[in-house]
């Protein structure tokens, strides 16, 4: 049995590990990269294996950089089934033709530019239409059941408490008389937060893929929360300015809503305008509504009491691009939300265009920023970034809140590794950058008694 690297090693983005059963392969995740342009688009062209030689896909979750390059493996021969979670399912059916209309709109932006110029025009990754017979081969499950999906393999789901539907994959593996199992992390979730249950570890494991994202960081107490958003908020509107969050539409979009309704509500922050503008999110809030199983006990309180735990009726839904646009017009103070959460891609670019001159706005941060995004590069002080192609100098105040991170910290992601009822012979450290990565791993040596713990390259193969 072989394992192969081939995404989110040595790096945070583009999740795709393979898995080499007998001659089955068994692909854990299809992300997208992101981060330097050139660099994400080399990498998201290219596989390292052949899409047809696969036999099954495994979901962990649905955000794009553990999903997003499904439509392309589908597009070069791939014509099996994707397994998830019910919730993860339905997801997809948003996000995947979501990014599909991001892929088709930015090249045709891109080539009215190129076509300017004199140069060749480019492809899209991939286009909608791969992206719909993509939906075709998703097939959704519960958590808990175990799932015949190749002649002596099986796959459990649990509770990631990462996004909504996210999961660790278990992989239950007979050959001959002997059975293994290799647990695969995906993204784990902070314990004790609001909606979503807290992560879940299976009870047992031979081998575990473990992310790392925030292997080496403590996160600040999730009671902070309030209190420093209602700060950033106030005195960004004492200045009449605009806060602009990029934030990713599954997930942190509904956590941040939920956080700004308790700071209204409770007259914390003044009544304001708050746009959420990613069509996008509005579709993914009516997937929250339709499962409700995946909430923890505070939000199926608040639901019984009130009818509405997101504060959904004080926020504004912008669906239209018209809507968007008028947002670069409008005046300060107002709150716009929108996506991609690393600056990436998305109507949050317009609205970085038109406020991040301006030092009355302010940029609030509330995810992880892969290296070399836009993201990135605002949040480590660049003085000028391009955006479409042109020059913007920085002048909007830039914060960050890592308390609205959905990632597990480093001792979130010990205590995980400590409920296995046995600890694991061997473990492989992913999802994260070398200073985040290799720290974790020592401490997964030192504090939790793994006996081998190795950091993997991309392209690597490892036998297990």
């Amino acid at each position: 049995m072989q394992i192969q690297f081939h995404g989110a090693a040595g790096g945070v983005t583009g999740s795709r590990h393979l898995l080499v059963v007998g001659g089955k392969r068994i692909l854990l995740d299809c992300g997208l990269f992101q981060g330097r342009r050139k660099e994400s688009i080399k990498l998201n062209h290219q596989f390292g294996f052949e899409p047809a030689s696969v036999d099954a896909v495994v979901l962990s979750h649905a955000h794009i950089d553990h999903s997003g390059a499904l439509p392309n493996l589908v597009r070069h021969g791939y014509e099996g089934p994707i397994h998830a979670t019910f919730a993860t399912a339905d997801l997809l059916t948003y996000m995947l033709r979501d990014s599909a209309h991001i892929q088709e709109s930015d090249v045709r932006y891109l080539n009215r530019r190129l076509r300017k110029k004199g140069k060749p025009e480019v492809e899209p990754l991939y286009t909608m239409e791969d992206a719909e017979d993509t939906l075709a081969q998703v097939e959704g499950h519960r958590y808990y059941h175990p799932i015949p999906i190749l002649p002596g393999i099986e796959v459990t789901f649990y509770d990631a408490g990462h996004i909504l539907g996210s999961a660790v994959v278990q992989v239950d593996i007979t050959e001959g008389n002997e059975k293994r199992t290799l647990v695969f992390s995906g993204d784990l979730g902070r314990r004790n937060v609001p909606i979503l249950r807290d992560p879940e570890t299976p009870p047992h494991a031979d081998v575990f893929l473990i992310e790392s994202t925030y292997g080496d960081r403590v996160h600040l107490p999730i009671e902070e929360v309030d209190d420093k958003l209602a700060e950033i908020i106030n005195r960004v509107f004492k200045r009449r300015g605009k806060l602009v969050i990029p934030a990713f539409s599954v997930g942190r979009t509904q956590e941040i809503v939920y956080a700004i309704a308790r700071l209204m509500r409770s007259g914390t922050i003044p009544a304001c305008c708050v746009y959420e503008d990613s069509p996008l999110a509005v579709n993914v809030t009516d997937v929250f509504a339709r499962h409700p199983e995946t909430y923890d006990r505070e939000i199926r309180k608040i639901l019984r009491d009130t009818g509405d735990p997101f504060g959904f009726e004080l926020i504004d839904y912008v669906r239209s691009v018209e809507e968007s646009k008028a947002l670069n017009l409008k005046k300060g103070p107002f709150i716009v939300l929108s996506a991609s959460g690393m600056m990436e891609a998305g109507r949050i670019l317009h609205h970085a265009k038109n406020s991040i001159e301006n030092p009355r706005n302010c940029l609030l941060f509330v995810g992880y920023q892969a290296a070399h995004t836009l993201g990135r590069r605002i949040l480590e002080g660049a003085d000028e970034v391009r955006i479409f192609g042109e020059e913007h100098p920085v002048r909007a105040e830039v914060e960050k809140m890592n308390e609205f991170s959905a990632h597990a910290d480093r001792n979130e992601l010990l205590a995980w590794v400590r409920g296995f009822k046995q600890p694991p012979k061997r473990a492989f450290v992913v999802h994260g950058e070398p200073d985040q990565s290799r720290p974790l791993a020592e401490r997964l040596r030192r504090e939790a008694g793994i006996q081998t713990v190795h950091v993997p390259s991309i392209h690597e193969e490892e036998s297990i």
